[in-house]
Parts: structure tokens; C-alpha cells; sequence
């Protein structure tokens, strides 16, 4: 009776370890979820079009090269160590293709983890980092100011029908310095209001 009570205690922790590991696997996927439900809808469908998009090979899975320029469309510039420790961590190994000859597994991301990823990196991102990005794609030639002529062009590059006036009067209304243009902090003070 004593080795069938040992092989009992211990086939009751190794349950329990188990039911620990599915506890906490749900507990991480529901805070996953979680962190799905703070991104807006447009958000949402931002991250599965850029990984559909760049998906090349339509496998559900993205490879290093693949999972660099996803990040990128989605304004994530990180360096290669940065991207290889993000696919160390959530990528799992490819399956050897032709079983006849030696498989060098490269690591692959699954859209799911791809999801988890890129909602915690929006979500960390800084709001005043984002209009910067944005303020610096209206300042052509890094002048540090947004003039007329950066507006005229943003609008004709959009496709806004504005007229001059408009434009002239948008300017107005935010120049705080009345320098006729538009600085960094009058510009964060428009996007922040």
C-alpha cells in the first residue's frame, strides 16, 4: 500500500501542477483580452491588416523579416536584437519542411501573440510621442514650425479641397506666438485640448 500512496501524492501534484498552468494560462489570456478591449476598433483592424498584409507566405505565422516591416507600418522602428528577443519570447519554431534533409528552425510568430504584442506596445506608447510624429510629417524640412505652405501641402497630399482662406485661418486661430505658423507646443496644445 505504501508505493501505491506514494505514486497517488505524487500523480495529485503533478494534477495540480497541471491545473496551475491551465489556471494561469487563462489568467493571461483573459488579461490579454483585456488589453485587446482598451484599443479602438480602428486600432484593432490596424494591427490584423498589417500582419495579414505582410503575412508573405499566408501561413498565419510571420518570420523576422516579416514581423520588422509589420512593426514598422504600424511606427514601431526597433532594432534587430529588440526583434529577435520579441520573437525569443512569444515565437515558437518552424516545422522542418522536408523531413529528409537537417531543419535550422527559424522562430515564427502566430497572429495571436503578433495581437498580444502590438496591443501592449500601442498601448505603452506616449500620446505627445505620437503628435510629434505627426507634427514632424506637417514640418517638411524640420524647420520646427508649421507654416501655410506645410498646410497647403498636407492638404493637397490628402486630398482636402480647402481654400486658402481656410488654411490661412487655421493657422490664425492656433498661433499663439503669432509668428504665422504653427510650433511644437501650439501644435501638442491642438491635440491635447
Amino acid at each position: 500500500m505504501g508505493p501505491t500512496f506514494g505514486a497517488s501524492t505524487s500523480q495529485q501534484q503533478r494534477e495540480t501542477q497541471r491545473l496551475e498552468r491551465e489556471r494561469e494560462r487563462l489568467e493571461k489570456e483573459r488579461l490579454e483580452r483585456e488589453e485587446q478591449n482598451q484599443l479602438s476598433e480602428e486600432q484593432r483592424e490596424e494591427i490584423k491588416e498589417a500582419f495579414m498584409l505582410f503575412d508573405l507566405d499566408k501561413d498565419q505565422k510571420i518570420d523576422y523579416h516579416e514581423l520588422k516591416v509589420a512593426m514598422k507600418a504600424l511606427g514601431f522602428d526597433l532594432p534587430k536584437a529588440e526583434i529577435l528577443s520579441i520573437l525569443q519570447t512569444h515565437g515558437s519554431p518552424s516545422e522542418p519542411t522536408n523531413p529528409n534533409t537537417p531543419h535550422h528552425p527559424r522562430l515564427l510568430l502566430p497572429f495571436n501573440q503578433f495581437q498580444t504584442v502590438m496591443t501592449q506596445r500601442i498601448l505603452a506608447r506616449d500620446p505627445r510621442d505620437e503628435i510629434l510624429r505627426a507634427f514632424e510629417l506637417f514640418d517638411e524640412g524640420g524647420k520646427g514650425k508649421i507654416n501655410l505652405n506645410d498646410l497647403r501641402r498636407v492638404a493637397r497630399e490628402l486630398g482636402e479641397g480647402l481654400e486658402e482662406e481656410e488654411l490661412a485661418a487655421m493657422i490664425d486661430e492656433f498661433d499663439l506666438d503669432g509668428d504665422g505658423a504653427i510650433n511644437r507646443e501650439e501644435f501638442l496644445g491642438i491635440c491635447l485640448q
